[in-house]
């Protein structure tokens, strides 16, 4: 049995956070509360959120007294506490002791006073107050129901030593049989040791559509490039090393994750596309690249719809002037920059009238979108791309994605390093929410690109700086 005091930003981050602690009894300080109704009437997913919060609280309290404890379903308690004065910090420890966090934690040091015999844990994803908490005395976690670590997140690819015989295989038929298990882990894996055999005692752990980079065991420069698929018993050849493949939209692959980039992006079967990297690697471009190839030479799909978080995601954009085209512009103009580009114009074509992203807007074969109003939609037969995906909640990308109508096709890229959400961070945010969750389904790939190829300089920035 344990008690769990929550901070304002957790029931912020995940409103039903309340029900998630088992059989034990969560504490949420009536400062909490008061700090929710800030957001209720915002019209984001913080306002979202907490309207939620507030709905489930009141359920609850329908059932009894809050401030004795109200039983939850999953067999805890939940109570709303206030602090007292008596276990407030001392004037030389807290510098400001009126402030909502100060008055939060002190709910938490009258819980642990209080019940002494009782574990009291202080929950809230705000790494200062973690800090000033355990500085009280306080135990302190982050809230991590939904979080994975950066350090382990699905890279997508992996690379595998096998005989020249399976390589050579590769090249001349494009695709080769193999035996994997006959079915996967419950987490999706699946283990072959067959085609690891000497890799090392227990074999590689793969998933369908993971990358993989083959190499000869006996001559080191005899490599392929492929793409595994366990589900079909085989590993196929990338679509971008066949016979007579040239250019999408003027670009060409530099680097092997790039060409593992390009082979999901076009590929029909892959309905949601992940890719990760920091500035440079290509991200934004080659997945532009691949939504127009799909919507306008090969119109597999009706338009391409390319949408960025404007951040806060939801907030309105009404304070720009203009009409919704002008709003959305200053959000949208790395997009705008990058279409230009596989369009190949320069500013002399400018000045000249030459065509550009506009006439593509006009014909209806490109739209630029707000998330703000993605809630509700259905989108059918259209090539979604989700730019800066790292600064979404996991909930916020669960909203996007289950937009999504039949014949549709999803990529985020984003770059969880570089996040401008305070309310996410690189374990939490949606983009690697998504990346976990979605490894090995048989319509989802993940692509991590680490070269930088936007220039020298850019590359040695992204790296020293």
């Amino acid at each position: 049995m344990k008690n769990f005091v929550l901070d304002t930003n957790v029931v912020l981050h995940d409103p039903q956070a309340i029900t998630k602690f088992g059989d034990n009894t969560v504490v949420i300080p009536i400062y909490v509360v008061e700090e929710v109704d800030n957001f209720k009437k915002q019209l984001n997913e913080l306002g979202r959120a907490a309207r939620q919060f507030s709905r489930t609280l009141d359920d609850f309290r329908k059932e009894g007294n809050l401030a004795h404890g109200v039983a939850m379903p999953n067999g805890g308690k939940i109570r709303v506490l206030a602090a007292d004065r008596k276990y407030m910090p001392a004037d030389n420890i807290a510098t400001s002791k009126n402030s909502p966090d100060t008055l939060i934690m002190s709910v938490a040091l009258r819980v642990q006073a209080e019940e002494p015999d009782v574990p009291c844990i202080f929950i809230t994803k705000d790494t200062n107050l973690r800090i000033r908490a355990d500085g009280m005395g306080l135990q302190s976690e982050n809230y991590e129901e939904r979080s994975f670590s950066i350090d382990e997140l699905y890279p997508g690819a992996i690379e595998l030593r096998v005989g020249a015989d399976l390589i050579d295989e590769l090249y001349a038929s494009r695709e080769v049989i193999v035996p994997f298990c006959e079915s996967p882990r419950a987490d999706n894996a699946y283990e072959n040791i067959e085609l690891t055999e000497g890799l090392d005692e227990t074999g590689a752990v793969l998933y369908q559509n993971e990358y993989v980079r083959l190499v000869d065991k006996v001559n080191e420069n005899h490599t392929a490039m492929a793409r595994l698929m366990p589900m079909q018993n085989k590993i196929i050849a990338l679509a971008t090393t066949r016979p007579g493949f040239g250019s999408i939209w003027g670009i060409k692959p530099r680097n092997r994750e790039q060409h593992y980039a390009l082979d999901c992006l076009l590929d029909d079967n892959i309905k949601l596309v992940t890719l990760l990297g920091k500035a440079g690697t290509g991200k934004t471009l080659i997945a532009l690249a691949a939504g127009l190839q799909k919507a306008t030479e090969e119109q597999v799909y009706s338009k391409l719809l390319v949408a960025r978080p404007i951040f806060p995601l939801g907030k309105d954009v009404g304070y720009l002037p203009g009409g919704i085209e002008d709003k959305l512009n200053p959000w949208m103009q790395p997009i705008f920059d990058n279409v230009e580009f596989l369009m190949g114009l320069n500013e002399e074509d400018k000045r000249r009238g030459r065509r550009s992203y506009k006439e593509l807007i006009d014909m209806g074969l490109l739209q630029i979108e707000a998330l703000t109003y993605i809630r509700g939609r259905s989108i059918p037969n259209q090539y979604i791309i989700i730019d800066e995906a790292q600064n979404l909640t996991p909930h916020e990308v669960k909203t996007i994605i289950t937009r999504v109508g039949q014949g549709t096709k999803v990529v985020l890229t984003g770059d969880p390093y570089q996040i401008d959400n305070p309310y996410v961070d690189a374990d939490s945010n949606g983009l690697t929410y998504v990346i976990n969750k979605m490894k090995g389904v048989d319509i989802a790939a993940t692509v991590t690109l680490t070269k930088g190829e936007r220039s020298k300089l850019a590359e040695i920035a992204s790296n020293l700086l």
